[in-house]
C-alpha cells in the first residue's frame, strides 16, 4: 500500500469519526492527530486537504475545542496557506475560510463559550449549520428513494456534480440529507440534481410559522439548469468508514468506546510518516 493511499485513508477515517459529537473533544486532546490534520491540509493530494478540512470543521464544532485549535502549531497559518493557494478549488478555501473565522472569534466572549461547551459537544450532530460565513447556506433536503447504500451513492453522484456545493451529510433512518452550499446556489438546484436519478426524489425541509417543520416539493416544471463541478477534488469513499451499520447517517460513525484503538492506530501512522 503507498504512501499517498495510506494518508487518504487515515485523513478519512479521522474525518468520519470526528463526525461524532462524543469524538471531537479525545481527537483535539491526543497528542498526534490534530497535529497530523494540520500537516495534512498542507498535503499534495487535493483529496486529502478537503478531507482534513472536513475533519477540523467538525472538531471546530464543539467550542470547548476551539481555543485550542486556534493554539496549536501551524493550524492558522495552515488555513492561510489554503485560503491563499491559487491551485485550491473553490469549495475548499470557502471550507477553509469559515473554520479560520470559528477559529478567529474563539477568544471573544469565552465565559459565554465555557458555558455552551458542554451542551455543544452533546447535541446531535448537524453538518455545517453554524452561520459563520454569509457566503454559504444549509439546505435540508427529505430524499424519498433513499433506502440503502447504492441509492446514497447515486446521490451523493449527483451532488458532487453541482459548482457551489460545500459539504454534505445523510441521516438514512429519516431519509434526509443536510447539504452545505454556497449563497448563490438555488436549492431548487439540488432538487434536480436528485430528481435527475429517476429513482429519488427531493423535498425541502424548512421551519413553519409554528416552529415544526413543513416540506416544499420541487416543481417539475421549473427545474433549473444545474452548472456541474469540474475542480472540486473527488468524496472520498465511505468504504473506508469504520462505520458498519449502513442505515445510520455519516455524522453517525460509533462512540469514543469504538473509535479508541483506531485513534491510536492513527496516531502510530502519523508518528511513523512526520515529524515535529
Amino acid at each position: 500500500m503507498s504512501g499517498e493511499l495510506d494518508a487518504l485513508t487515515v485523513v478519512n477515517q479521522l474525518r468520519d469519526l470526528a463526525a461524532d459529537p462524543l469524538n471531537r473533544r479525545a481527537i483535539v486532546e491526543d497528542q498526534g492527530c490534530l497535529p497530523g490534520l494540520i500537516l495534512f491540509l498542507d498535503h499534495p493530494n487535493p483529496q486529502v486537504v478537503y478531507s482534513a478540512l472536513l475533519a477540523v470543521r467538525y472538531l471546530a464544532e464543539c467550542r470547548a475545542n476551539r481555543e485550542k485549535m486556534k493554539g496549536e502549531l501551524g493550524m492558522m497559518l495552515s488555513l492561510q496557506n489554503v485560503m491563499q493557494k491559487g491551485t485550491s478549488p473553490g469549495e475548499t478555501k470557502l471550507l477553509a475560510s469559515e473554520i479560520y473565522e470559528i477559529l478567529q472569534a474563539a477568544e471573544k466572549d469565552e465565559a459565554e463559550q465555557a458555558e455552551a461547551a458542554a451542551a455543544s459537544c452533546r447535541r446531535k450532530a448537524q453538518f455545517f449549520l453554524g452561520s459563520t460565513n454569509k457566503r454559504a447556506k444549509t439546505v435540508v433536503l427529505h430524499i424519498d428513494g433513499l433506502d440503502d447504500s447504492t441509492r446514497r451513492s447515486l446521490c451523493e453522484e449527483a451532488l458532487l456534480k453541482i459548482r457551489g456545493v460545500i459539504s454534505f451529510t445523510f441521516q438514512m433512518a429519516v431519509k434526509r440529507c443536510v447539504v452545505r452550499i454556497r449563497s448563490d446556489l438555488k436549492a431548487e438546484a439540488l432538487g434536480t440534481a436528485i430528481n435527475s436519478t429517476k429513482v429519488m426524489t427531493a423535498q425541502q425541509v424548512v421551519k413553519a410559522e409554528d416552529g415544526g417543520e413543513r416540506m416544499l416539493s420541487f416543481q417539475e416544471d421549473c427545474a433549473v439548469l444545474v452548472e456541474e463541478n469540474t475542480d472540486i477534488p473527488d468524496y472520498l469513499p465511505e468504504e473506508e468508514s469504520p462505520s458498519q451499520e449502513q442505515d445510520k447517517a455519516v455524522t453517525r460513525v460509533g462512540s469514543i468506546t469504538d473509535g479508541a484503538g483506531w485513534l491510536g492506530t492513527a496516531a502510530n501512522f502519523l508518528s511513523r510518516s512526520f515529524y515535529w
